[in-house]
């Protein structure tokens, strides 16, 4: 049995990526500090946090903390004196961390920082995982797009993911830390509170509101199922075949905001689209990630298409997102 704490373990990939942890039998502590994001809280939130408690996160041992307190960590981590350390604990919306720069600051990059300061001490610590972001490529230079490919954050959110990613790399060099960088991307699904694209999309036709596709046909994601990101989350941290190493876990297949439109309107033919036209955008131009060598190292093998991934979404908004259809029965 090995000893896995995951900081933001009570988020969104947090707590899916516990409970894979925890149907293997192995021991998760939940390090996580409850900050709500979006406001204001909707109905489904609630619903969505009960859901994580009661069976995701079912079997966890829950601590509420901040990564910004140094010490509180050292305390909690050094107590927990985990095998394995999933990082998720940061802001986790671009468009927040544009707006609320200092947050962001300390929650991606001094947050980051604190977590490695304690990691210098412990020399049972078999792997660090830090999770990043896509968007630390910026504008893709290439599609697939490699873990070795250019990386030229357009924005805030990503630099500052980036900066995590150095600093992860010089702690491990200068202390012999051994790491695993995550970059996943466009994540979606069961419990997601953080109002992004597909989960504004999938309740606003739930609702019979409208929706705002903003450049659809040129703007492509490599959406991922949130089960499997939480697969690969797994399997990169608990496999010896993968240390200092960066690894793209997505779906690896891009799909376009049209193509997402188009497959709600195949549940939703009354589904009313507007088209916005934006020709700047702090969002970079991103498209396919390359998990070649996920597929490789580990056997990560995303099974979710984005037509099976949404199917089994709105399967558990009907079953557990009942405020939803509290006007449409």
């Amino acid at each position: 049995m090995a000893r896995v704490l995951i900081t933001g373990g009570a988020g969104f990939i947090g707590s899916h990526t516990a409970r894979r942890l925890l149907d293997l039998g192995e021991e998760v502590a939940v390090y996580d500090f409850f900050h709500q994001y979006v406001f204001p809280i909707q109905p489904t939130f609630l619903e969505n946090m009960q859901y994580r408690f009661e069976v995701l996160l079912k079997g966890a041992h829950i601590l509420r903390g901040s990564t910004h307190n140094k010490d509180e960590l050292r305390r909690q981590v050094m107590d927990i004196s985990p095998d394995y350390i999933i990082h998720l604990a940061a802001l986790p919306l671009a468009n927040i961390a544009l707006r609320q720069t200092e947050e962001a600051f300390d929650s991606i990059v001094a947050g980051t920082v604190n977590m490695l300061e304690i990691l210098r001490d412990m020399s049972n610590l078999q792997k660090f995982v830090y999770v990043s972001s896509s968007m630390v490529y910026g504008d893709f230079a290439q599609v697939p797009m490699p873990e070795d490919g250019a990386k030229d954050p357009k924005e805030i959110y990503g630099g500052m993911k980036l900066a995590g990613e150095i600093l992860v790399r010089v702690f491990s060099r200068r202390y012999s830390i051994p790491y695993v960088i995550v970059r996943p991307s466009a994540v979606y699904g069961p419990t997601d509170n953080n109002r992004r694209v597909l989960q504004i999309f999938v309740e606003s036709a739930i609702r019979g509101q409208p929706i705002t596709a903003v450049n659809p046909d040129t703007t492509f994601l490599d959406f991922s199922y949130v089960e499997d990101v939480a697969q690969g989350m797994q399997l990169v941290t608990l496999s010896a075949n993968v240390e200092n190493e960066d690894v793209n876990i997505t779906r690896g297949e891009a799909r376009s905001l049209a193509e997402a439109v188009e497959i709600l309107r195949g549940r939703f033919p009354d589904l009313e689209v507007s088209v916005k036209i934006e020709a700047e955008s702090y969002r970079p131009n991103r498209g396919t990630l390359d998990i070649s060598k996920a597929r490789r190292l580990v056997g990560y093998n995303p099974s979710h298409s984005l037509e099976a991934g949404l199917a089994k979404y709105l399967e558990f908004i009907q079953a557990h997102n009942r405020s939803l259809f509290t006007d449409h029965p």
